[in-house]
């Protein structure tokens, strides 16, 4: 009997001990995941070489191991203002701190380099149960034209062994439908724009394509002989975009690249309260202007670089 992949569920919780298993079940912690795959065991090869009078291979010794884990969830509003969203926990796993506050009703996540927290997660694989600790990783937000806003997770975590067992039953009603990036969906972005207490005012509204970004998180795996540790060791964030420039536009922004300069840059996907989610980066370096093109019309595309201004507030993602 063939096993499905279409029969696969993940859990994940943050642990309250780096490394001892959170428990994550299906009925409190079931992740509702597009594009998911697993490698159970990205091992550290140590060949033999042995010299044996003939030609031939040794066999080879498994050395040092980790699990590697990636999959997309669609990035929603949790429904409710100030309720943090069904994937507030992972981002909780990508070197990220959550907080609620008021006036308006909100949940901000931003970049976190103390206190950081791993997760637990178990990968049911129809009938086969990878249990993956104290795991860490990193996080691309897309939000492009015509596609859903979605949230890809990159994760590394401890080999916690495998059981067969039949796949608990996914609760997913925490998991919201996302808008469509669309015209009527969304604010475009919006460079030199400024941000306070859950909006953005002032700046120039640019015709994008959308937005890419990512976290940039070095995450590592290392194995000594008395630990075996993930961590995340640094933060680099960069983002992408592509815009309809006037001419004028063009050469003042190309200006800005020559001369290093930093913008800030806003970006709003959804209208309406409970499902709104809000990006903003206060210093964004633009590089490496490129031209491009859309049904003949001309586009210019840019890559950012995100840096923080005080620290640990490179971009902010709040959820209205």
């Amino acid at each position: 009997m063939p096993r499905r992949i279409k029969n696969t569920i993940v859990t994940a919780k943050v642990e309250t001990t780096a490394g001892t298993d959170a428990v994550p079940t299906g009925a409190t912690n079931a992740i509702l995941v597009s594009d998911v795959t697993i490698t159970p065991l990205d091992a550290q090869s140590i060949d033999r070489a042995l010299i044996r009078g003939y030609f031939g291979g040794s066999e080879q010794l498994v050395g040092p191991a980790s699990v590697k884990l990636s999959y997309s969830v669609e990035l929603a509003g949790s429904g409710a203002a100030a309720t943090p969203p069904a994937w507030g926990q992972l981002l909780q796993g990508c070197a990220v701190a959550e907080g609620s506050l008021t006036t308006p009703a909100r949940v901000e996540y931003t970049p976190a380099s103390t206190g950081l927290k791993t997760l637990t997660q178990y990968y049911y694989d129809d009938g086969l149960m990878h249990r993956v600790l104290a795991s860490m990783g990193n996080c691309t937000l897309s939000a492009k034209v015509g596609e859903r806003p979605m949230l890809r997770f990159e994760w590394t975590g401890l080999n916690g062994g495998r059981v067969t067992t039949p796949n608990p039953s996914g609760t997913f009603t925490a998991w919201k439908k996302p808008v469509s990036m669309t015209k009527a969906n969304v604010i475009d972005i919006k460079l030199d724009a400024t941000y306070a207490a859950g909006a953005l005012t002032g700046g120039t509204t640019y015709n994008s394509t959308g937005l890419e970004l990512n976290f940039g998180n070095t995450v590592n795996f290392t194995a000594m002989l008395s630990t075996e540790v993930v961590d995340i060791s640094d933060r680099q964030s960069t983002a992408t975009v592509e815009m309809e420039l006037t001419a004028a536009q063009e050469a003042a922004l190309m200006d800005k690249v020559e001369a290093n300069e930093t913008l800030s840059l806003g970006f709003v996907i959804g209208t309406a309260a409970g499902n709104k989610v809000l990006v903003y980066a206060p210093a964004v370096q633009l590089t490496n202007p490129r031209k491009s093109e859309l049904n003949g019309n001309r586009l210019i595309g840019f890559d950012l670089r995100l840096v923080p201004v005080n620290g640990n507030d490179e971009w902010r993602i709040v959820c209205l």
